[in-house]
């Protein structure tokens, strides 16, 4: 394999709205994890090029310039194992599936290397697949840094690649609750709106219909209070902050939301949102497992005070 089959490629035409953005400010937006100093990093190594030539970190884009980066792959880090706890729902040899508490980020990325879900697995336990590369060993799926619940980790290479084939054949059962603001009237609903970068904010996805992805959310009420509502929601489709986003859309965003929510967060830390249910075939016997985590503490006392 050659050095540049190494790299991850990213290609982005520069909006309208976009036109006269610094190309590092333009390029950071494009991802949570690329600060605005490892692009212009990037940018001095010759990484980025702007219609075929390469460019200063000062450079302004243009509309219908072509933005192309070439990540280098993850340099061998030494991810240091450290003793967080961690609530197991299941493990045998081939995946681990872990209820998630809020606060707890999934995996390192440049310049947070330490306290995060691959630490703690990796001084739970050794056997982690490696496809992901050292930055996230095992890791099929994530979810926010301040949602809770259940995510699976595989154990093995075999065990990601079956997982993940899960993951895009939409295979996977995933359902979730949220408290969301405002009062659903109807009893449930789906929400069939593509997602990409939002173009007035390029650090948060909105409903758009250009340089979008298909994305689907079915929904049921639970329960409804005087001004808000408990939802039951399944994805269909797994993009970022999909759930967040499309809550949003149609009007009743998540309780909390630091991105997509009022300021009226009812002093709940990050969103109301918990990964309730996950539903895969297990990749070695092929059984269908199933597993569940009620609500975490903090979703029930806010409950609690929405019934008063």
């Amino acid at each position: 394999m050659s050095e540049t089959a190494l790299f991850e490629r990213h290609d982005w035409t520069v909006e309208r709205a976009e036109q006269g953005e610094r190309i590092d400010k333009f390029i950071a937006a494009q991802a949570e994890q690329w600060s605005r100093s490892q692009v212009q990093s990037w940018i001095k190594e010759g990484r980025v090029t702007v219609n075929g030539q390469p460019v200063k970190s000062n450079y302004k884009v243009a509309e219908d310039d072509e933005v192309t980066l070439r990540v280098p792959p993850p340099r061998e880090l030494a991810i240091a194992p450290e003793p967080i706890p961690l609530e197991i729902a299941y493990e045998d040899s081939d995946v681990i599936v872990v209820n998630k508490p809020r606060g707890l980020v999934v995996h390192p990325a440049p310049g947070h290397y330490s306290g995060t879900l691959v630490n703690g697995l990796l001084h739970h336990c050794k056997d982690l697949s490696g496809i992901n590369g050292v930055l996230r060993p095992g890791i099929v799926h994530r979810i926010d840094k301040d949602t809770s619940g259940l995510l699976v980790v595989a154990k093995n290479d075999q065990a990601h690649l079956c997982l993940a084939e899960q993951l895009r054949d939409h295979r996977v059962n995933r359902k979730y609750v949220a408290i969301v603001h405002g009062v659903i009237p109807h009893e449930m609903g789906t929400i069939d709106a593509p997602i990409g970068r939002d173009p007035k904010n390029r650090q948060q996805m909105a409903v758009v219909f250009a340089n979008s992805k298909p994305a689907v959310t079915h929904f049921v009420v639970q329960r409804r209070f005087q001004q808000h509502t408990l939802v039951e929601l399944k994805l269909e489709t797994g993009r970022t902050h999909q759930i967040r986003v499309h809550m949003k859309y149609i009007g009743y965003p998540l309780v909390g939301d630091p991105k997509y929510g009022p300021k009226n967060t009812l002093g709940f830390p990050g969103q109301a949102l918990h990964a309730a249910t996950l539903g895969f075939r297990h990749p070695r016997s092929g059984e269908y497992l199933e597993f569940s985590a009620p609500l975490p503490a903090d979703m029930q006392a806010l409950i609690a005070r929405l019934e008063r």
